[in-house]
């Protein structure tokens, strides 16, 4: 279930990620969703959706780093 904007995204995530954190996400996700369709390419019998999310946290933390309840840009 890709998601359309950022408005769509779990609360989890808008909830604690600024605006361009949430766009990294939600690229991330969609891009997974299509790149791990097939359960073969998953690891741990992971669903089609879990493996997405694991992946669009990944992007995320490549950008950006959690001090204590809030995420920031890293320097």
């Amino acid at each position: 279930m890709p998601y359309k904007t950022n408005k769509d995204l779990p609360e989890n995530v808008t909830h604690v990620l600024p605006t361009h954190a949430q766009d990294i996400y939600r690229e991330a996700f969609n891009h997974a969703w299509q790149e791990y369709a097939n359960p073969a390419e998953r690891r741990d019998n992971a669903s089609q959706e879990e493996t997405a999310h694991k992946v669009a946290w990944a992007a995320v933390k490549k950008k950006y780093k959690k001090i204590g309840d809030t995420w920031t840009t890293k320097e």
